[in-house]
């Protein structure tokens, strides 16, 4: 409890709440409750206090930390945050003696002192000052198809209109039944065993469920080993669960896949599962059998549970294929990520699921401590629910835009190209997904801060992309566009970055 003196009184009243009556001029308090009006005198045995409110005009506060290197004498003080007073109108105008109440300001949680998602983050604020102004703001930031003039099939749409009159109450908290089942058989066409439709967890995306899975596993210093670059959500959900998300490199050299050996190196006592994402997000590197092979082999060795991320798993260029994890961990405790945000563009929908695989017989208090999570956010909002079953049954008309002369085939081609353009600047052929990675040579374009460099290209071009220290890259070198604009705008863009680096070549 804290107590608040009062000086023209002489007493002190109790304090709960974050709310402080004040009196007098200006207020300091100790941690001791030891408190003293300025105007009036040094503090009561002379101590010095911890914070001290300044009065100014206008009600208002200034809060300030005594700083411990200066005399008692209350010369200086370190401002820390403002606070507000509201006088009572019987107060109004009485500059003597000023009664009112001081509004604390409050701290985010400490829990989310290591999470980051800069995807959206600061350099996005400053896009969005900027609209405000009348610019208009290429993004290149985010994999979402709608604003590109991808839209949903017409079917999905339609089967969710016609289910509304269903749709306006709860759903099982794993969600509906028919989508459900709708994801168990695409998973048994994948040859992933023993997956049935209690298996199958519907979400508000993706994201959601990410967040859920790592919440009902953790425990505090677990470690999870994640993909460096990532899905930044990955390593946040493992912080915002009192993890700590240990990342593995992947090498450029070599496609961008795992480096095996780090992850190897990585795995300590406290490591409790692996994180795979294929496609890539931002690489667009495609795992190999091989790969796929020698990572379980590593979970299989130190017991780990997989988390595999397979939300771009229908958009593949040229050869590439892809291989579902669970398939080829039947032994292995693994959760398959995916969803309808991409492959059918209806991120707005927030459609996604978690199909759980392998030996669950060991794994029923993590399976209640899911279920739990997913009863208490009741359910995945129940419209989106009804097109899980279309999507999945029915024409895949993301064939038509990776195919030749698909509009994604041609739109990474020309990303990837244009960008391999630019003197100082080389990129890995993304293989799927919606991104490209390229990199800047040190060499050529000395970038110390790549967050200052996307905040610059902003400023001076109005384009929008994401630094590559955002996916936890840990070096201030590459950054990722997404290839979703036209070809026309792509040029547009990509020239401009072009444009801009010449004003950082050595």
């Amino acid at each position: 409890m804290v107590s608040l003196y009062l000086p023209e009184n002489g007493r002190s009243v109790p304090f709960r709440r974050q709310t402080l009556y004040c009196s007098g001029s200006s207020i300091c308090f100790h941690s001791s409750s030891v408190f003293c009006n300025l105007s009036t005198g040094t503090p009561p045995n002379s101590k010095k206090p911890d914070l001290y409110l300044f009065h100014r005009s206008g009600g208002t506060y200034d809060c300030a930390h005594s700083d411990p290197s200066l005399s008692p004498a209350f010369v200086a003080y370190k401002p820390i945050f403002m606070a507000n007073v509201q006088r009572p109108s019987s107060q109004a105008g009485n500059t003597s003696s000023i009664f009112g109440i001081i509004t604390m300001q409050f701290s985010k949680s400490n829990k989310l002192a290591n999470v980051c998602y800069d995807i959206r983050g600061p350099v996005l604020k400053h896009a969005k000052r900027l609209e405000e102004e009348g610019h208009r703001i290429l993004k290149l930031n985010i994999g979402n198809p709608a604003p590109f003039g991808f839209e949903a099939p017409d079917e999905i749409l339609q089967d969710v209109i016609r289910n509304l009159p269903t749709a306006q109450g709860y759903s099982d908290s794993k969600g509906l039944f028919s989508a459900r089942k709708a994801v168990m058989q695409y998973y048994q066409q994948k040859q992933v065993e023993g997956v049935g439709i209690e298996d199958i967890y519907l979400g508000n995306g993706v994201s959601e469920l990410i967040v859920m899975s790592m919440q009902a596993l953790l425990n505090n210093g677990d470690e999870v080993l994640v993909p460096a670059p990532d899905y930044p959500l990955w390593t946040a959900a493992v912080a915002l669960s009192g993890g700590n998300p240990v990342h593995y490199l992947c090498d450029e050299q070599a496609n961008w896949w795992p480096d095996l050996e780090d992850i190897k190196a990585k795995i300590t006592p406290n490591t409790k599962a692996m994180v795979i994402i294929n496609p890539n997000n931002p690489t667009g590197a495609v795992y190999s059998r091989e790969v796929l092979l020698g990572m379980l082999e590593l979970a299989r060795q130190h017991n780990l549970v997989v988390f595999s991320d397979e939300i771009y798993d229908k958009i593949l260029y040229d050869d590439a294929v892809h291989i579902c994890t669970a398939s080829l961990a039947a032994d292995l405790l693994c959760l398959t990520f995916n969803g309808l945000s991409k492959s059918y563009r209806v991120a707005g929908f927030r459609s996604g699921w978690i199909a759980i695989s392998g030996p669950k017989h060991n794994a029923q208090s993590y399976i209640e401590g899911i279920d739990i999570l997913a009863n208490m956010r009741l359910c995945a909002n129940v419209p989106s629910q009804h097109a899980i079953q279309t999507a999945l049954g029915g024409y895949q008309s993301i064939n038509d835009l990776i195919l030749p002369p698909g509009r994604l085939l041609e739109q990474r081609n020309r990303t990837w190209e244009l960008l391999n353009d630019i003197p100082g600047v080389s990129c890995v052929k993304p293989m799927g997904a919606l991104y490209a990675f390229p990199r800047i040579d040190p060499k050529v374009c000395p970038i110390l801060n790549d967050e200052k460099f996307v905040l610059d290209l902003l400023l001076s071009e109005k384009l929008l992309v994401v630094q590559g220290t955002a996916f936890n890259w840990p070096y201030p070198d590459h950054f990722r566009v997404v290839t979703l604009p036209r070809v026309d705008e792509l040029e547009q863009a990509i020239g401009r970055i072009g444009n801009f680096l010449k004003g950082y070549r050595q």
